[in-house]
């Protein structure tokens, strides 16, 4: 397992991979650094195995007392000098995280133990799912220095809305956990002492599913509100004529009728 990450910190518990934002002195704002470590681990976990086992769930969180503060203020003054190309070509990275950790193959849980302000929504909003500490504060805040969330956008407005992204995005007003959810950014909120149990019942849902399926099904997710009726019905048709004769499938109907574990969900593993 590769160790030497900067400005992250990687281990296996189990099936589960679990990477944590570590710049607690920068409340775990990002910066290129932070952005390319994360993409680098991303590929480290969906090539894993440790005694013969592959991660199964990914969880995302951050370091002291924040989730992620945004852009980091040394990298953004820098920002300042760079030329239209510079800015593009580190934009573009940016952009390339939040798509991969989107259609990450992996389920992916962002434990939200603190304050996410800026880019670190981007972050949450990427994931599937979203817990977070009740005492967690989120702010859309770009606009408050001539800014917009740009490559976040996608992911924001696809996890809130536009009602909700035409609000937040404009006036860049803070809002608590509560509000957060109430909005769709965020699944579940719990008292900090419960914010790990919390997530830890989503990962052991999410084990108890098939591996394959789970990826299929976030390939359901992604495609099909872009097709029209014509399109998903021979679409989601073979999806399933494919999955009925795979491997892990036929596992997963014999244990139903044996009454049965399937052996992906055996908790000894």
């Amino acid at each position: 397992m590769t160790t030497n990450y900067e400005t992250i910190r990687f281990e296996m518990d189990g099936r589960t991979a679990r990477v944590t934002l570590a710049r607690p002195a920068v409340r775990n704002a990002f910066n290129e650094v932070l952005i390319a470590e994360l993409l680098r681990v991303l590929d480290e976990i969906e090539n894993l195995e440790v005694d013969g086992e592959t991660a199964r769930v990914l969880v995302l969180t951050g370091e002291g007392t924040a989730f992620c503060a945004g852009a980091d203020l040394g990298w953004m003054g820098k920002m300042r000098d760079y030329s239209f190309t510079e800015n593009l070509a580190d934009s573009l990275e940016l952009a390339k995280l939040m798509r991969r950790i989107y259609e990450y193959p992996l389920p992916t849980i962002a434990m939200v133990n603190g304050a996410t302000i800026g880019g670190g929504n981007g972050l949450v909003a990427a994931c599937d799912i979203a817990v977070a500490a009740d005492t967690a504060v989120f702010s859309l805040s770009e606009v408050k220095i001539g800014l917009v969330p740009a490559c976040i956008g996608p992911y924001v407005i696809k996890r809130i809305g536009e009602r909700a992204a035409r609000e937040l995005f404009l006036t860049g007003e803070r809002i608590d956990a509560a509000r957060a959810r109430a909005e769709g950014l965020v699944n579940e909120v719990a008292a900090p002492a419960d914010l790990a149990e919390r997530v830890n019942r989503y990962v052991k849902l999410l084990l108890s599913s098939g591996p394959a399926a789970l990826g299929v099904s976030k390939e359901l997710i992604r495609n099909v509100p872009g097709m029209d009726l014509s399109e998903a019905g021979p679409y989601t048709a073979k999806m399933i004529a494919k999955l009925r004769i795979s491997d892990e499938a036929q596992e997963g109907m014999a244990a139903f009728f044996e009454k049965r574990r399937p052996r992906w969900a055996d908790p000894n593993k």
